[in-house]
């Protein structure tokens, strides 16, 4: 090395050695050196179980599970098939004093198939949801997949507090308007088929209609709307009770309209409550504690 190099010159001034040297960083900047990396979440850690599938591929599971679930109803029809005269005998029962008659060859066996299959449609309902679960549960997010426990456990508690609603409030009360209104003028003599097809479709449409309350919450959860927002239409949900209380109900008397009208703006009500609940709960955003 020549003894005229600069750097290793005895002569170099200490302000110049220093000036090499890089500056000390800020306690801010070191802060935020220290900071971990992994905070970022990778689409893998977003949604664990996605797997990577062509359009055909998805078209062939989604056939597999419908096949399952079409199997699991005619199972569950063919059991309750074995059990249709006392479940038709348990259907009789809300209309006390009514005498039910077969007025064609073969009705009686074309409404014992259809009450076995409504019956089975309800058994195997856990497991045509487990299916469909298992079909979209991949594409789930964390934040969504956390949702999905309690969506289907509220989901089956209301659609069999729908089924009780029916049974107890709605069919009976029909059918006390319905049988004294003319009592004095004709005999209500039914046909099996007829009556069958107005439970049933009562049962089945209050049922679904109690399910109101899981799609506000899944839409406040998701961010959607919030309970404010839905307090602030009840005018319109009213209107809209009312318009469903009409279309739903299979007849056309004014009491059976009401109390599922009432139903329904009761259980709104309730979804909004528990949509104000769950925001109240949830964690503020770091950035404004």
């Amino acid at each position: 090395m020549s003894e005229h190099d600069p750097i290793a010159s005895p002569d170099r001034e200490p302000s110049q050695a220093v000036a090499l040297q890089e500056p000390a960083a800020s306690p801010e900047q070191e802060a935020l050196i220290s900071q971990p990396t992994h905070t970022l979440s990778s689409p893998q850690d977003e949604f664990p179980g996605e797997v990577e599938m062509t359009l055909v591929d998805h078209l062939e599971e989604l056939r597999r599970r419908v096949l399952r679930s079409l199997l699991a109803v005619v199972i569950g029809a063919a059991a309750c098939l074995a059990f249709v005269r006392p479940l038709v005998k348990l259907l009789e029962m809300p209309a006390n004093g009514v005498r039910f008659l077969q007025l064609a060859p073969g009705e009686f066996l074309f409404v014992s198939f259809k009450v076995a299959g409504y019956a089975g449609l309800t058994l195997a309902l856990p497991w045509v949801l487990f299916e469909g679960l298992a079909f979209v549960l991949p594409g789930l997010s964390k934040r969504e997949r956390r949702l999905v426990a309690p969506a289907v456990a509220g989901s089956t508690v209301l659609f069999a507090a729908g089924l009780a609603f029916a049974w107890w409030a709605l069919v009976p009360a029909a059918l006390r308007f319905l049988v004294s209104y003319g009592a004095d003028v004709v005999e209500p003599i039914w046909s099996i088929e007829r009556y069958l097809d107005f439970v049933l479709l009562l049962m089945v449409t209050t049922a679904l209609a109690f399910q109101l309350p899981v799609l506000q919450l899944l839409l406040g959860a998701l961010g959607l709307i919030d309970a404010r927002t839905m307090l602030g239409a009840w005018r319109w949900v009213i209107l809209i009770s009312a318009l469903a209380g009409a279309v739903l109900t299979p007849s056309t008397d004014p009491v059976t309209m009401l109390l599922l009208g009432g139903a329904i703006t009761a259980l709104y009500l309730i979804g909004v409550a528990l949509v104000a609940l769950s925001q109240g709960l949830r964690p503020a955003p770091a950035g404004n504690a």
